[in-house]
């Protein structure tokens, strides 16, 4: 049965990470160039998120799998208190893809950001050229799709973030809570 732990970032898995995010797959769906994804600028992420955090900007953590093998990283970005929103932003590493992963780590930080921050909405934004993040929010049965006209602001500051066209999806909190007591 797969698992996950989120787990604060740490140097001593800036070598994990730079192995994971360096590959063509990961590397060119989130958009990082090769000094991004070298072993210093792994290290400058990790104390930029670090950084965040402190501000309470952001909420990123590590996964972990079964086997405490880092296999990638998830964000709640852009923590807005005021509104009660924040982004979502996951990476698992490619030899991880299709195993289910990706939900469970969602499932946990969701639960962070509802339960724990108190917060009413998390945006998950895809580049309109990345399919393979669509097909993957798609399968959450806790979202809700094309949420660009709902929230207008939200996805103009999404694509002006990335430069690139971008999708909009949300999670409600109400929604998600449900979802978790039933299936978690």
């Amino acid at each position: 049965m797969r698992e996950v732990k989120l787990v604060p970032h740490q140097i001593k898995y800036a070598k994990d990470m730079s192995l994971l995010s360096s590959t063509p797959q990961v590397k060119d769906s989130l958009g990082l160039n090769e000094e991004n994804t070298t072993l210093e600028g792994t290290l400058a992420f990790i104390e930029f998120v670090l950084e965040q955090e402190k501000l309470g900007n952001d909420y990123s953590r590590c996964i972990l799998n079964e086997d405490d093998t880092l296999i990638g990283v998830i964000t709640l970005k852009d923590i807005d208190k005021v509104k009660k929103t924040c982004h979502i932003g996951t990476w698992i590493g490619h030899h991880f893809w299709g195993k289910g992963y990706n939900q469970l780590a969602k499932a946990e930080i969701l639960y962070t950001a509802f339960y724990e921050m108190n917060l009413n909405y998390v945006f998950a934004g895809a580049k309109a050229t990345n399919i393979r993040s669509q097909k993957a929010q798609e399968k959450l049965p806790y979202i809700t799709l094309f949420a660009e006209n709902d929230f207008p602001q939200e996805h103009k500051k999404l694509e002006a973030q990335v430069k690139s066209k971008c999708f909009l999806n949300v999670i409600e909190k109400e929604k998600f809570l449900n979802w978790y007591k039933e299936f978690m």
